[in-house]
């Protein structure tokens, strides 16, 4: 298990979440992602995208200066091949 680093502070809607998808690709099951945001949308915008993507998340600190998440990268979107391997 690895755990990365993703610093969006200063950047806005829609670019938080954007950002966070591209760096879930290549994440493997049980790898998380530490994603810093200072963009108030990004608590309503990153758990909606993690809803998609089939992964948790939760919010470890969330203050007047920043928000920041900790995302698992799980086996993949709900509906999926239930761990199948990718080629």
């Amino acid at each position: 298990m690895t755990r990365t680093t993703l610093d969006l502070t200063g950047l806005k809607c829609p670019l938080p979440a954007l950002k966070t998808r591209k760096a879930l690709k290549p994440l493997r099951p049980g790898d998380q992602l530490e994603v810093h945001c200072t963009d108030p949308l990004s608590v309503i915008d990153i758990p909606n995208l993690i809803r998609e993507t089939g992964d948790t998340v939760e919010i470890t600190e969330r203050n007047d200066e920043r928000i920041v998440f900790l995302i698992e990268k799980t086996n993949g979107p709900i509906g999926s091949a239930n761990g199948a391997p990718h080629s």
